[in-house]
């Protein structure tokens, strides 16, 4: 499991520890010492998590998570609450305003690690490693394989990406802007169309099983799976 964090810290020692522990463990670490920071490096790219300090110099991150929850472009941005503030008002206050989980300082790295995993787990499913099925069809994200009833089949990494998020999100028709914020990323600018070109090489990828049949076009909307085809 990798992915892109945001880490929102004033504190420079306990920045560089969470910085340091998630590069270790395979993520890409993005910073931010203050909400203004943290907001422009969103603006700039969307993170896969938010690991935000409760106590910032001028805006609290707890009003940054409200304002964020409260945008259509980051109101699923799974949120981690990193703070000092253990009572459990303050707890119940940061799981109010939209934090999808609360770790209190001092914390090990491997329980932030695990809630990490778990936040991904919930919230952006495509991002875990876990194996997934649907329909005789398998894909392990750990071995970047994909096979159909014990039969290996062949595709390209975009298709790959394409068809484990399609796996961990089914019945449900996606269009074609959602899919490239999900798939490219929402700071990568291509034509909308590419969408098209990779679903037409998916569906070609998965015609030796048949599972072709459970990629759903819906004209005017987009695309998705279906459980059952």
């Amino acid at each position: 499991m990798s992915a892109t964090i945001l880490v929102v810290e004033d504190e420079p020692q306990v920045q560089e520890l969470v910085a340091v522990n998630l590069e270790h463990a395979g993520h890409r670490v993005l910073r931010a010492s203050s909400a203004e920071e943290a907001e422009a490096a969103i603006k700039e790219e969307l993170p896969d998590v938010l690991i935000l300090d409760w106590m910032l110099p001028g805006e609290s991150g707890v009003s940054l998570a409200r304002r964020l929850r409260g945008s259509e472009r980051t109101q699923s941005l799974p949120i981690l609450m990193l703070t000092a503030r253990a009572m459990e008002q303050d707890k119940i206050a940061g799981l109010e305003v939209g934090a999808d989980d609360y770790i209190t300082k001092p914390f090990s790295p491997k329980e932030l690690a695990a809630r990490i995993k778990a936040v991904l787990r919930r919230r952006a499913p495509q991002l875990a490693d876990d194996t997934v099925e649907i329909g005789g069809l398998r894909l392990d994200p750990a071995a970047k394989r994909v096979s159909a009833d014990g039969r290996a089949l062949s595709m390209g990494p975009t298709e790959f990406r394409l068809l484990h998020f399609f796996m961990t999100h089914p019945d449900r028709i996606y269009s074609r802007v959602q899919l490239l914020d999900h798939i490219w990323g929402d700071h990568v600018f291509i034509e909308e169309r590419t969408v098209d070109v990779h679903i037409r090489r998916l569906r070609k990828a998965l015609e030796p099983s048949g599972h072709d049949r459970l990629i759903d076009t819906v004209r005017g909307s987009g695309y998705g799976l279906r459980k059952a085809g």
